[in-house]
């Protein structure tokens, strides 16, 4: 899926409150880290991985990556960077 208001539009039917544009920069890799809110990403541009223990989402342009709460993960970008268009998804309370 490679159109942007389509992608936003499926993020909000489904529940995710924020959606936020980011660019991942080259050589750059966040360490094992945890969100308290699901994630659903678009890459538009580059590559990007996520790494949650065995399970490893490498994507490049129009590829979708998820990622429940709570979940410990690294990520990093291709080496031209990436652009990504991501959702998250909040719990109640």
């Amino acid at each position: 899926m490679t159109d942007e208001a389509a992608f936003e539009a499926a993020l909000r039917a489904d529940g995710f409150q924020e959606v936020v544009r980011r660019a991942a920069s080259p050589g750059q890799p966040l360490g094992e880290h945890v969100h308290d809110w699901d994630v659903r990403g678009l890459v538009l541009a580059g590559r990007f991985t996520v790494s949650a223990g065995s399970e490893v989402q490498d994507c490049g342009p129009g590829e979708v990556f998820t990622l429940t709460a709570g979940r410990h993960h690294t990520e990093a970008a291709g080496p031209e960077g990436a652009e990504l268009l991501v959702g998250r998804r909040h719990k109640a309370g």
